[in-house]
Formats: C-alpha cells, sequence, structure tokens
C-alpha cells in the first residue's frame, strides 16, 4: 500500500484508498500485539509515535486537504482515536520492547514476565476498544469521501 504525500495529486479515489489502506494497517498492527501477547516474534514493531507510523506519514502531511474534504470535526476525531490508539499501543511497546543492554537482547526483544504480560493483555483490551471506535471514524470517513463529488478534489 502506498500513501500519498503532501503536494501529491489528492483525487476522490486516492484519498479513499488512502483510508482503506489506513484502517487495514491498524488491523495489521493489531494482529503484531496479539503475536507479541502469544510468545511470538515481532520482527518490525509498529512505531509508537503518531506521526512516525504508516498511517500517520500520510495523514499529518496531508492534513489541509484531509480537513477540507472531511471537515475539521471528522479530521479531529480520527486524530483523537489515533493518538489513544497510540498512547495505548506505547504502553505494550514498553513491555516488550523497552532499552535493553548487550546486542543479544536488542536483536530479539525481551520476554515479559507473567504480572508484565497480564498487564499487556489489559493494555490489548483498551486498544481494542479504542480501535473499534478508530474504525467505525474511519468508516464514516470513508462514506463521506464517497458520497462527495469528484469536483471536490484537487484535479
Amino acid at each position: 500500500m502506498s500513501f500519498l504525500i503532501n503536494g501529491a495529486k489528492m483525487k476522490k479515489n486516492d484519498m479513499l484508498d488512502a483510508l482503506k489502506g489506513a484502517k487495514k494497517t491498524h488491523q495489521e498492527q493489531m494482529l503484531k500485539v496479539e503475536n507479541l501477547l502469544n510468545g511470538k516474534e515481532v520482527s518490525h514493531p509498529t512505531e509508537v509515535g503518531k506521526h512516525a507510523c504508516r498511517c500517520g506519514l500520510w495523514f499529518y502531511p496531508n492534513k489541509d486537504d484531509l480537513i477540507n474534504i472531511l471537515g475539521l470535526q471528522l479530521f479531529e476525531k480520527l486524530d483523537k482515536y489515533h493518538e489513544l490508539w497510540h498512547e495505548e499501543y506505547a504502553k505494550i511497546h514498553a513491555i516488550f520492547f523497552k532499552e535493553k543492554k548487550g546486542l543479544f537482547s536488542k536483536m530479539f526483544g525481551k520476554k515479559p514476565d507473567s504480572l508484565e504480560l497480564d498487564k499487556a493483555k489489559m493494555y490489548q483490551k483498551e486498544l481494542i476498544t479504542i480501535s473499534e471506535e478508530l474504525y467505525h471514524i474511519a468508516d464514516v470517513a470513508i462514506r463521506r469521501i464517497s458520497a462527495l463529488s469528484e469536483s471536490k478534489f484537487k484535479e
């Protein structure tokens, strides 16, 4: 999936594809969290910062276009739940990927003890709730864009 960067032509289908792709990317990130909690190795953990993740790299540089098309209120809701997702995810990331000493431990991460794993599972429940709302808001944005005329978008 490729996200458009600010300054590129942003047609209706481009914006729809990008939003659908962003939703799919967050679903894949939730699968990574599930894999971590099930003891599986995750080679490329999700970025902790909302601006550094794949969605954020598209979303924030295109802020003006998104506000123009979606409206400020819907843009801010997307941003709020995207930020909440990353704040909750950061807690899980800290459990599994906090700074370690030595080359071997840096390469493979850390196995959490049972208390840390229980905390991570609690954070995952909140992350699921936030994700459901984020997906709902993304679906609203997708419906809004779908209903607009192509003339509202850059030529």
